[in-house]
């Protein structure tokens, strides 16, 4: 099973406390696919949302238009449809009506020549939470460093 990874989005991490995951395909025009195959996507400040229909969307994600396509390129940043299991939106729509929980891209990957997206529930952390985050990071990071010196 060979696995592509395109692009990742790096401070999602950061910024939310990440509860689940779920890989989900993306419903995709032929340039798009080529442009994410070169690497130009980007999933800063995408998220995800739940429509009325059952149906769940991509938005703001930018994939960048095809060098070498013609006039009949993408939009960058369209709403682009996922697709998943009924059960699975059913769950995640129950979930998303909780105070403070949202639908967020973690990567985008290529998965036996299909186009992945990875979507988690998130919630925002507080200000707090960041900084006791790097605290924890830094004190790791100095253990570490110390345990290979005393050897």
């Amino acid at each position: 099973m060979a696995i592509k990874v395109v692009t990742k989005n790096r401070k999602a991490r950061h910024e939310y406390h990440i509860i689940e995951t779920w890989e989900a395909g993306m419903v995709l025009q032929g340039t798009e696919v080529k442009s994410l195959r070169d690497g130009k996507a980007n999933l800063k400040d995408s998220h995800a949302r739940l429509t009325k229909a059952g149906e769940v969307f991509l938005v703001s994600m930018h994939i960048s238009p095809y060098d070498k396509g013609t006039y009949d390129n993408h939009v960058p940043e369209r709403p682009r449809k996922l697709l998943m299991h009924k059960r699975e939106i059913r769950k995640l729509k129950s979930r998303v009506l909780e105070k403070g929980l949202t639908l967020i891209p973690l990567k985008v990957y290529f998965k036996n020549g299909k186009a992945k997206v990875e979507i988690a529930l998130c919630q925002g952390k507080k200000h707090y939470d960041k900084r006791s985050d790097i605290a924890a990071r830094d004190a790791k990071r100095d253990m570490e460093r110390s345990m290979k010196y005393n050897r």
